[in-house]
């Protein structure tokens, strides 16, 4: 009996035919379309949601005025829609959507000139840029130029949702208010963060909760150095914009003695070497002329002819601006910043700010409440 031939195995391979390019393009495209369907349909999400907020606002006004009225609507109204619609309109879900047009509703009648802050039909893409998620949590920033602020700075650097916790946590706004004089203060607020001179990357204080260490005096600056270095995409993140990172302990020799910068960064917005000496301890006068000395070291022999002058940072645990200004000339591009190993209160930054605004004579215009 004759065997029967073995079945031919056929090549699952297909020969290149020159599709390769077509396919890329093709899925460029669906993924592009798939990104802006996901911005599409979180945008509906955020106008839909701020027009629920409207109604209910509007048919309060309509009632009798009264918190527990208001309460009672809003009770009544998230008992039927969960009837009628299904799930994601519970009493609390309301309530925030309810907010969120109380907060955005005077920017909104200041774009768009509207009565109530009632929304346009062609509504721009850019008035809402950012997820329900992150709106939730902006409408617990209770003032409007904080909150604008991090609205503002999440849409430009794509925070994510945690992301923005981090820096609403760690008090960056009143931070950086505290880093700048009053009109440079208030801009923040119109442009967000805004890197056009030195002085615009600095903090006070910068935080460091992320590097894990012990609040305690246990640990040395090569300590703090290595932390920094293990989390350096964090320790990026909290400097700021435009931070480049080129090395640590670097050394330069002048007069046969050798001397380290601790963190050599680059700042590209700025277009100059950012150096920056640990400090474990109060701040001395001696610390700011070896920082001099680094920052002159820099200028005259590493940067090239067409980058802006280094800047120089002492990151120490403790401060006397007294010192600072006695210590360096008023052009100086060296700056003194303390740093804390834990996120620090809002209570604390917003004490610290209001008293700022007071010893600047003009209590009244900035109040962050």
């Amino acid at each position: 009996m004759k065997k029967p031939e073995p079945t031919p195995i056929v090549s699952l391979e297909i020969a290149d035919d020159g599709l390769g390019p077509l396919v890329a393009q093709v899925r460029s495209l669906l993924q592009s379309a798939r990104r802006t369907a996901a911005v599409s349909i979180n945008s509906l999400q955020v106008r839909t949601n701020y027009e629920i907020g409207r109604l209910i606002v509007e048919h309060e006004q309509q009632g009798h005025q009264r918190a527990a009225y208001g309460q009672a609507l809003v009770k009544e109204l998230a008992r039927r829609l969960t009837t009628e619609v299904g799930r994601g309109y519970s009493y609390q879900s309301l309530y925030v959507m309810r907010n969120f047009y109380l907060a955005y509703r005077t920017s909104i009648q200041a774009i768009f000139q509207t009565p109530s802050g009632i929304l346009p039909n062609n509504l721009p893409a850019e008035v809402f840029t950012l997820s329900w998620s992150h709106y939730v949590l902006l409408i617990g920033v209770r003032d409007e130029n904080e909150r604008r602020f991090y609205e503002i700075e999440a849409g430009r650097n794509s925070w994510s949702l945690r992301e923005l916790q981090r820096q609403v946590g760690s008090g960056l706004y009143e931070r950086l208010a505290l880093s700048r004089d009053k009109v440079r203060a208030q801009q923040l607020a119109n442009e967000g963060q805004i890197v056009a001179t030195p002085a615009d990357i600095i903090k006070d204080p910068y935080v460091l909760e992320f590097l894990g260490l012990d609040i305690s005096p246990g640990y040395s600056e090569s300590d703090l150095e290595s932390a920094i270095i293990s989390k350096l995409e964090h320790f990026l993140l909290e400097l700021g914009k435009g931070f480049l990172f080129e090395g640590r302990q670097k050394r330069f020799t002048f007069d046969e003695d050798h001397f380290y910068v601790d963190l050599v960064f680059y700042n590209r917005l700025l277009r100059c070497y950012v150096l920056i000496d640990l400090k474990l301890d109060q701040l001395t006068h001696q610390d700011l002329g070896q920082m001099q000395m680094y920052v002159n070291y820099f200028d005259r022999y590493v940067k090239a002819p067409e980058e802006n002058p280094t800047v120089g940072i002492v990151l120490c645990r403790r401060k006397k601006d007294a010192l600072v200004e006695l210590t360096l000339p008023k052009d100086a591009n060296i700056f003194a910043a303390a740093y804390q190993l834990y996120l620090p209160t809002k209570e604390d930054l917003r004490s610290r700010l209001m008293e700022w605004i007071e010893e600047s004579g003009d209590a009244g215009e900035a109040s962050p409440d």
